[in-house]
């Protein structure tokens, strides 16, 4: 059975984003050209692992003798998307994913694709019209300025949540927060 790839060549947007307070945020990763716009969920660990892997390889780049791309060290100011989320329709929710660089076209790569529960009865897959489950994955391509003004606001995003305790290093809620010392 064919996949359903949901594939953006050359995205007008793509962010991390998110939904919900500190500690109960959901994040997304939303792409969009044009009228088509998709959202996947993803784990914090997933989207701060993602904007490190994107910086790290985007500085291998500029370090390459004879490097023929023009990759910024920083984000470019024209670059910078500071806006929420757009109206948000969960695709899925990403399991495994992959980054890479295409060369022949300067571009980052990411792909992801959707937790595979086994549960035939979900609703929320696309059916292929005989009652099964449609493999669907997110394929993303955005040239380097893109992607570093991507990494940059997905490290912010993932920053922005609850502060760590001074003493065990665990997130604070709002209503406070008992930590144990580890015993002398």
């Amino acid at each position: 059975m064919p996949t359903l790839v949901h594939e953006f060549a050359w995205p007008d947007r793509v962010v991390i984003g998110t939904i919900g307070l500190p500690g109960a945020r959901t994040f997304y990763l939303q792409v969009r050209t044009g009228k088509q716009i998709v959202s996947i969920a993803l784990e914090k660990q997933q989207s701060a692992q993602l904007a490190e892997k994107i910086d790290e390889i985007l500085d291998q780049l500029i370090t390459l003798e004879g490097n023929p791309f023009s990759v910024p060290t920083g984000t470019p100011i024209e670059l910078v998307d500071n806006d929420q989320l757009e109206a948000v329709e969960e695709q899925f929710r990403a399991g495994a994913m992959t980054l890479g660089w295409d060369p022949t076209t300067a571009q980052v790569v990411i792909e992801a694709y959707p937790i595979m529960d086994g549960d035939p009865d979900d609703d929320d897959e696309p059916a292929d019209g005989n009652g099964g489950e449609v493999p669907e994955m997110l394929l993303v391509r955005m040239p380097v300025g893109t992607a570093r003004a991507f990494a940059k606001r997905t490290r912010e995003v993932v920053g922005a949540g609850r502060p760590a305790c001074p003493l065990c290093g665990y997130p604070v809620d709002p209503d406070g927060h008992v930590c144990t010392l580890p015993e002398a």
